[in-house]
């Protein structure tokens, strides 16, 4: 067997997903859910969707903090890997 090449920002205990991809649709999609549905944390986007079509968008909120907080601490994968940068 031989190794996968080095990728820069990539480590087998990381996720292939992007903080900043997943921050940024939190940002400007996160009505949508659409950073949580990146993860893979599909219950959470539903419930956001769910929220911000009862609230009438106020919801929406939740997102934008939501994809705030991404982008400063970092946040998980569905499997519980921390997102790569």
């Amino acid at each position: 067997m031989t190794t996968p090449p080095y990728q820069p920002g990539y480590a087998p205990d990381h996720s292939d997903k992007s903080k900043v991809v997943a921050g940024i649709l939190g940002i400007l999609l996160g009505t949508f859910g659409a950073g949580r549905f990146y993860t893979g944390h599909t219950k959470i986007a539903v419930l956001q969707l769910v929220v911000s079509l009862v609230t009438c968008g106020v919801g929406a909120l939740w997102g934008l903090i939501d994809g705030i907080l991404i982008l400063v601490n970092g946040g998980t994968d569905a499997q519980g890997r921390p997102l790569r940068d």
